[in-house]
């Protein structure tokens, strides 16, 4: 491949003007009227969807997947990808337990479950930025790789601790307002920052917008594929300190299964494209507040198990197509 430098190499990185500014919040926020509709649609069906308890209930079932997402869109943002999120927080869950049971050793659950989470988000950008490899390829191997070392912790059983030091994260409120939620809110702001107000942001979404031409721009590649990995690792292992937390416990076996689909669905549903160097974290927070609309709304209004599989199953392959239509109208 040529690597000399041309006005129209350097054109392709995606300009300032990608990034989300006050003047982009309709782009950002284009899902928005898709969840007020579908919001009402349910409460229509159901009678009690917008009960303030109800949407109390949601916005919790959101929050893990908010985190999640908050990881995912950086990733993906470098056109790269991220399948083993959800093993990650089986991982660090069972870390953060385990450590809590060792004698003398709870002080540190809770910093055990984020380094945990940090390390496997290391391994993956390591592998991807040092040998090469596709991303899809080298987290697909871990999603498998971490479930099994999650497995492992656990010798395939529930570690269950009455006394995790950390369990108030899941079960208390600050002003009435769940921890789970905070903590959420907290993350989508310092992605927020990451990506509106620092250089590290500017590059993220120039590295997804071209690499090549980053790299001849000076930009060390690797350094932001390697944070970028190791932020949604870090992402992953909050998540895992949150579920243990809600749970007094982890499994290694079921904990965070399938998460990484609706993390995706999130971040695609909220405008972020597959191909990198377009997006914004507020339209993530949109997409995952969809995707826990659909989760409780297709539980109030009856709908059986099996079809709810399948019409979240839809609703993904329909972000891609979004995607797809997007990309191809610019």
């Amino acid at each position: 491949m040529s690597t000399e430098l041309t006005a129209d190499t350097v054109v392709q990185i995606p300009p300032r003007q990608n990034r989300f500014r006050g003047g982009d919040i309709l782009q950002a926020l284009g899902m928005l009227p898709v969840l007020i509709i579908i919001a009402i649609g349910f409460h229509l069906a159901s009678g009690r969807f917008l009960s303030v308890s109800n949407l109390t209930l949601v916005t919790q079932q959101a929050s893990i997947n908010m985190v999640l997402a908050c990881g995912m869109t950086l990733v993906i943002l470098t056109a790269g990808i991220d399948l083993s999120v959800g093993s990650i927080l089986a991982a660090a869950a069972m870390v953060s337990v385990a450590v809590s049971l060792a004698p003398g050793m709870s002080d540190f659950a809770l910093a055990a479950g984020l380094l945990a989470g940090i390390g496997c988000g290391l391994l993956n950008g390591g592998l991807i930025a040092a040998l090469k490899l596709p991303p899809f390829i080298v987290t697909l191997g871990t999603l498998t790789a971490i479930r099994g070392l999650a497995r492992l912790i656990g010798g395939d059983r529930t570690l269950t601790n009455t006394e995790l030091p950390f369990a108030f994260i899941g079960n208390e409120t600050l002003f009435g307002i769940s921890l789970l939620i905070v903590i959420a809110v907290g993350a989508v702001l310092i992605s927020w920052i990451i990506l509106r107000f620092t250089v590290l942001g500017m590059r993220i979404y120039a590295i997804g917008g071209n690499e090549a031409a980053a790299a001849l721009l000076g930009i060390r590649v690797w350094v932001i594929v390697l944070f970028v990995y190791a932020y949604s690792g870090l992402m992953a292992g909050l998540g895992g300190i949150m579920s243990a937390s809600r749970l007094y416990s982890a499994n290694g076996i079921q904990l965070g299964q399938a998460y990484e689909l609706d993390a995706i669905a999130a971040v695609i549903l909220g405008g972020t494209s597959f191909v990198g160097g377009v997006g914004s974290i507020w339209g993530t927070v949109v997409g995952a507040l969809i995707i826990a609309v659909l989760s409780n709304g297709l539980i109030l209004t009856g709908v059986p198990d099996i079809w709810q599989y399948i019409i979240k199953g839809a609703v993904i392959i329909g972000a891609v197509a979004l995607d797809r239509i997007r990309a191809s109208r610019k």
